[in-house]
């Protein structure tokens, strides 16, 4: 099986023992499970002897049986005939469905092809006996015949356009159709053309299992060509055991909050498995201007902090050791590209700084509003605005800014549709303040982050009470943050930061860009994550697990993430807790089969680019299909295989529109948004021609190693 894409696993055919169907359905490779409970009847010899209809009984449990012990095992797929029995298709559906597999019902004649109305009566059959994917394959004896079941595919869209929402479901890769014997043989490619999820190919010529069936070897050629897969080493092989190792950098989300928390506290701490980035240094030059004494020794930072007070600091440091003020004799704290460090400092400088702070920074930086900036910082009292503007009451506070404290404790309650980012910068605030503090957050945005806020401080000595309130919706959810429409912090006043020791996570939000490209374009194996993190990008496991992508993880919660190719079929999410993602799973959207929904659109306005617009300037200009419903974005994808088999041919038959080809080529702009050059690349790798991008090196914002780390991945490409 290594050389495989995936395998149909025929249970009929292979005496496995239990144990051997256990570790064969645990391996990576997705499998489908088959056991025709006719070829049992005929070919397992303890039935031989018995009538006719106990054979058939008793061929039936062990179908079943096999099945089950399949899909418990970790089978992708499953596959029962229509024709059996119907409790036992209750049984094994349920079995899937516990399980997370795909439950197909098929249909075999290989006597030959019934007409097109009796062929729909068997899908609909398929549908309303469960079935998530549905299989027919007939034996063609012309071209007529074959014509008859490819045109199944335009039927299942047609219904989808006119609200048939469980035969049209089938539109997005829930159907595969094609013929036997030799009339048919082109079938099995073309197939993948109009939308199958996968098609079948016999291991060699000798193994053919029906009429018609291509060699795999031939068949990858016809498919794949030369394309070239990632993380094999190889230019032509699909797979490879030999897939280089990829390490993630440090998340900066982490690695922000621990670096300012660590200048803040009274001791020393030390912050393991550090990685710099551009935000990152950013923060460690933050620490040496609030006057924390660092050091770096390989990937360790050692941090001597100051013992921060409410009102405590005197003045802010220069790069050259001086005291860094403005013209009015304010301190000026630069906060160089980050936005997260930028609405992380401002309720901390209000109160830890008894003079007005003006706020510096650059780039992309200068030009994003804060929005709901004033709003928070008033609040608890404290004033921001925009620095030398007159009549700044209305207006959007952006960097350079001026802000000036203390907040006041007490209680207040606030709109978090607009991040969370500020938010963390007030809870990292008020335990300085002299009484307790009440914030209630209505409506709270990126909620994984608040939470990733509350685990630092936590290590650093600082207790903070939470809780989340929703409607029914959320009750009967266990805590599912996309229904939390309300969050409650008790802030105790008067606590001390204290050194901690800590190892940082690896970042998900850089991860999710090489598991996306192998999970599209071959394979790839990330080091250095924790699949328990608190991190929001960590949604990317659940958004490819969702699609079809085949992942596994080894050795624990810290072990190294293996994801590979797989068929792939449209998601729907909802990225408002997530909006780093939103750039790279549009990418990803678009080789899944089918119409993709990403909810949260209205997250994206107030990054290091206008993202929405520049993702939808991005897919059209690719030849992607994408437009912006309310909150969603919607974006039409079609498999890696379509668009590889389609693009040339300009082939009609069975569709309504040209079949689309491979992402189109050329010249990009990157908006100097690192997320957007990174989602470029990774769509480069499905592109029918080069794709240059300007600015490349704004990776370095949050991964300066992104592209030589790609280039280790696309070796031998």
């Amino acid at each position: 099986l290594e050389q495989c894409e995936m395998a149909e696993i025929r249970l009929d055919r292979c005496e496995l023992t239990a144990r051997e169907t256990d570790e064969l359905f645990t391996a990576d490779l997705p499998l489908v499970a088959t056991c025709r409970i006719s070829e049992v009847a005929a070919m397992e010899p303890s039935l031989q002897e018995l009538t006719e209809q106990s054979r058939e009984i008793k061929a039936m449990q062990i179908a079943e049986r096999r099945l089950i012990r399949a899909i418990e095992a970790g089978a992708r797929y499953v596959d029962v005939e229509i024709e059996a029995q119907k409790q036992m298709s209750k049984r094994v559906r349920q079995a899937a469905h516990e399980n997370g597999t795909v439950f197909i019902r098929s249909y075999h004649d290989f006597e030959g092809t019934d007409s097109l109305e009796a062929l729909k009566a068997v899908v609909e059959k398929c549908v309303y006996h469960g079935a998530d994917m549905v299989k027919i394959v007939t034996l063609a004896h012309s071209e007529a015949d074959v014509e008859k079941v490819m045109a199944l595919y335009q039927w299942c869209r047609t219904e989808a356009e006119n609200g048939n929402e469980r035969i049209g479901a089938l539109a997005d890769g829930g159907l595969i159709a094609f013929c036997m014997g030799e009339a048919g043989k082109q079938s099995r490619l073309d197939c993948l053309k109009y939308g199958a999820p996968y098609t079948y190919a016999a291991l060699n010529a000798e193994e053919a299992a029906a009429p018609g069936q291509w060699p795999t070897a031939e068949m990858r050629r016809a498919v794949y060509g030369d394309f070239r897969f990632i993380g094999t080493g190889c230019r032509n092989a699909v797979y490879s055991e030999n897939c280089p190792r990829c390490t993630m950098p440090v998340s900066k989300s982490f690695a922000q909050r621990a670096i300012i928390a660590a200048a803040l506290a009274d001791g020393v701490s030390h912050l393991k498995e550090y990685t710099s980035c551009g935000d990152n240094e950013a923060a460690l030059q933050v620490a040496r201007n609030l006057g924390a004494e660092v050091r770096q020794d390989g990937n360790v930072l050692t941090i001597r902090g100051i013992a921060a007070q409410s009102e405590s600091l005197v003045g802010l440091l220069g790069e050259d050791g001086k005291s860094s003020v403005d013209e009015n004799g304010n301190p000026v704290l630069h906060v160089g590209e980050s936005g997260l460090l930028t609405r992380m400092m401002i309720p901390l400088m209000a109160q830890i700084c008894p003079k007005p702070v003006t706020f510096t920074g650059e780039k992309t930086l200068l030009g994003r509003p804060l929005t709901g900036a004033r709003e928070i910082v008033e609040a608890f009292g404290a004033h921001i605005g925009n620095k030398d503007v007159q009549d700044d009451d209305g207006r959007p506070v952006k960097v350079p800014l001026t802000v000036s404290g203390p907040l006041k404790p007490g209680r207040a309650e606030i709109s978090g549709r607009h991040g969370s980012q500020l938010i963390s910068g007030l809870l990292m605030a008020l335990p300085f303040a002299e009484r307790n503090s009440s914030l209630i957050v209505k409506d709270p945005k990126s909620i994984p982050y608040m939470f990733i806020t509350l685990e630092v401080l936590k290590k650093f000595g600082i207790r903070i009470g939470n809780d989340m309130l929703g409607g029914p919706d959320f009750l009967a959810s266990d805590g599912d943050w996309s229904l939390c429409t309300e969050m409650v912090f008790k802030v105790k006043g008067g606590q001390k930061y204290k050194a901690a020791d800590i190892d940082l996570e690896g970042d998900w939000s850089a991860a999710a860009n090489f598991l996306v490209a192998g999970a599209v374009f071959g394979k790839a194996v990330l080091q250095g994550l924790d699949t328990t993190s608190l991190q929001a990008d960590l949604s990317i496991m659940d958004i490819l697990m969702d699609a079809g992508a085949s992942l596994s993880q080894l050795d624990g919660d810290r072990g190294d993430i293996t994801v590979q190719r797989a068929p792939l079929k449209a998601f729907s999410v909802d990225a408002s807790n997530c909006p780093d993602l939103f750039p790279i799973i549009s990418v990803l959207a678009a080789f899944c089969q089918g119409t993709s929904r990403l909810g949260g659109v209205s997250r994206l306005a107030n990054k290091e680019s206008d993202r929405a617009k520049a993702i939808l300037e991005m897919l059209g200009q690719m030849g992607v299909k994408a437009s912006v419903e309310g909150d969603e974005m919607v974006i039409e994808g079609h498999s890696l295989a379509q668009r590889l088999l389609g693009g040339a041919s300009g082939d009609r038959q069975s569709v309504a529109e040209p079949l689309p080809g491979l992402l189109k080529g050329g010249r990009y702009t990157s908006r100097h948004d690192h997320r957007m050059v990174m989602a470029l690349k990774v769509a480069a790798l499905g592109a029918d021609s080069a794709i240059e991008i300007d600015d490349e090196e704004c990776v370095a914002k949050s991964f300066p190693q992104f592209h030589d780390t790609f280039r280790l991945l696309t070796v031998g490409c």
